[in-house]
């Protein structure tokens, strides 16, 4: 069945369905129609048998001067089985010798070779028993039960071929809009972007999948863009180190240079690799992050001795820029995160802060929460809004030679432990990132 055609299965499921309702209605009208026959064949044998009844009683002619006719089938039987009285067609006894006793104690019907007879005991004038028989064919019942059958099966075998086709009508005007998506759909191409689905008015279960599809649609459009925009970006900032390094290695293999000037090409092509690698692995965290494979390893963080930590690092090159890094975190708070990576975290903020900043780096933990402030001119205007896309830059007041990545990689990081990151210009001034990290991590922990 799954093989088959969606709109042959469900004129299937209708067919068999009207084959039911169509077979049971057809039964029930036979039974009624074989009932009511077999009630009126009764309620004529119990006509006859009252008018015998009367007869016996008041004369003792017996069949004589009843009003039978030569078709009529009656019998006076004694108690035993034999027979009393009896037209002359009739010499047998129409019930056995256990029937007529039964017939002698109450009313008795008597079905046999296609007939049906009811059986009445009665007294005479002279006071003795007697069973009344009396016998109508059912032929004719059967006739009119085997042309209602045929009628039936007719009528009923023309009944489902209409409900089917019509049923194939239905299913296949339904699944017209299917039809009308998946030609649309065939149609859709990457290079034509705002293409989508027709989707039906009904406002059914059809329009909410175009509805569906089309949201889908536009969400792979975005990241279509976005990945488009990142292999652009992406091919831009290593056309540029690239060339540097090139340009080096060219010069000092074009004429001789002094150790020195060698030693200068050399420092600067390690300057130009390191930045080189350094585009490299954010590329690739950030990848993975949106593959949902970055690795973490969650641990039980002293928030205090990480935020030290990374205040150590940068304690010499904030003297070079005539700052400093302070910490402001509570004792005793744990943070459940991968230390590595919330370090790598807090190392991009404090770097941006010391490149783009001003006044003292100040860096906070709360709880489930981290923070990163400095005292600079803050966030251009607008922003904000896309501090934290991929090659992302602010405006001149917060320029500088990287990459555009280091926000990004933050959201990525806080992301994959089922935080957030946001940005904002702090009511005194300068910029702020905040990073929160849920008490019930992805996975339960």
């Amino acid at each position: 069945m799954t093989r088959l055609p969606i709109r042959i299965r469900v004129t299937l499921a209708f067919a068999v369905v009207m084959a039911i309702v169509l077979g049971a209605t057809g039964l029930f009208l036979y039974l009624r129609m074989a009932s009511e026959l077999e009630a009126s064949i009764d309620r004529g044998l119990q006509s006859r048998v009252a008018d015998l009844t009367a007869l016996v009683r008041e004369s003792d002619s017996g069949l004589a001067e009843s009003p039978l006719h030569e078709d009529d089938i009656a019998q006076i039987l004694a108690p035993s089985g034999g027979v009393r009285d009896s037209p002359r067609a009739l010499r047998d006894p129409l019930l056995s010798a256990a029937e007529a006793r039964r017939a002698a104690r109450a009313p008795v019907h008597v079905a046999r070779d296609e007939m049906r007879y009811l059986a009445s005991p009665v007294r005479g004038q002279d006071g003795v028993l007697a069973v009344i028989v009396v016998g109508a064919s059912l032929e004719e019942r059967d006739a009119a039960l085997s042309n209602l059958a045929t009628l039936l099966l007719v009528g009923g075998l023309g009944a489902l071929a209409l409900a089917s086709l019509a049923g194939y009508g239905v299913a296949a005007a339904a699944l017209r809009p299917v039809d009308a998506m998946r030609r649309r759909a065939r149609e859709i191409q990457a290079s034509e972007p705002g293409q989508r689905l027709p989707v039906p008015r009904a406002g059914d279960e059809l329009s909410r999948l175009g509805e569906t599809l089309n949201a889908m649609l536009a969400r792979l459009e975005t990241a279509l863009a976005r990945e488009r925009r990142f292999v652009a970006d992406a091919s831009h900032e290593l056309r540029t180190p690239l060339a540097i390094l090139k340009g080096e290695l060219e010069l000092a293999r074009r004429r001789r240079r002094t150790r020195a000037e060698l030693e200068d090409a050399v420092r600067s092509a390690e300057d130009e690799t390191d930045r080189l690698a350094q585009l490299a692995e954010s590329l690739l965290v950030i990848a993975r992050a949106d593959q949902g494979e970055l690795p973490l390893r969650r641990s039980q963080v002293d928030a205090g001795e990480l935020l030290a930590r990374v205040r150590g690092r940068f304690a010499v090159a904030a003297a070079q820029r005539g700052a400093e890094v302070r910490v402001d975190a509570p004792a005793g708070l744990w943070l459940d995160a991968d230390e590595l990576r919330v370090e790598q975290v807090l190392g991009n903020l404090v770097d941006n802060a010391l490149r783009h900043g001003a006044g003292p780096v100040v860096l906070a933990a709360r709880e489930g929460e981290l923070s990163v402030r400095d005292h600079g001119p803050g966030f251009g205007d607008g922003f904000i809004d896309s501090a934290f896309e991929r090659f992302s830059r602010g405006d001149p007041a917060r320029a500088g030679g990287g990459a555009g990545l280091g926000l990004a990689i933050v959201a990525a990081i806080a992301r994959a432990h089922g935080g957030t990151a946001s940005a904002s210009n702090a009511p005194g001034g300068g910029a702020e990132i905040r990073v929160t990290f849920p008490d019930d991590p992805p996975g339960g922990g």
